[in-house]
């Protein structure tokens, strides 16, 4: 028998039981997800109006008044400016169901277009705000 055709037997063995593995494998029933409740909570503050200034803290708040038993991901709060979601963290893994979180203003351009982003399985935004020197 030639080393051809013994590669080539070896080779076809090898395919064929990966074919029954993954027919095996597709057969078998698939894990149960995990439901996961979506809560959107509405940021109250920063509101329209609001002034920050770099440095200083604040809370920003939520309505927590309704949330859900579970809540299966940890939060964070972000800076937007116009339309754009910014690199910047002001805050993460807080438990959405606090309401509230504290965040110290970056040092980032002026502007009267900012919003915070609170994400938790979704993402909420606060109205606009002004950040100052």
């Amino acid at each position: 028998m030639s080393s051809q055709s013994t590669l080539s037997k070896c080779l076809f063995l090898l395919i064929a039981a990966f074919a029954v593995f993954f027919q095996i494998a597709a057969a078998l029933p698939a894990p149960a997800l995990e439901k996961k409740d979506v809560y959107v909570p509405p940021v109250l503050y920063p509101h329209s109006g609001t002034v920050w200034y770099k440095g200083q803290r604040h809370n920003v708040t939520w309505d927590n008044s309704d949330p859900p038993k579970s809540i299966s991901n940890r939060a964070s709060v972000r800076l937007r400016k116009g339309n754009l979601i910014t690199p910047l963290i002001l805050a993460q893994d807080f438990d959405l169901r606090a309401g509230r979180v504290e965040v110290t203003v970056p040092w980032v351009e002026e502007g009267s277009d900012y919003t915070v982003v609170l994400f938790g399985d979704s993402g909420n935004w606060s109205e606009d705000f002004t950040i100052k020197e």
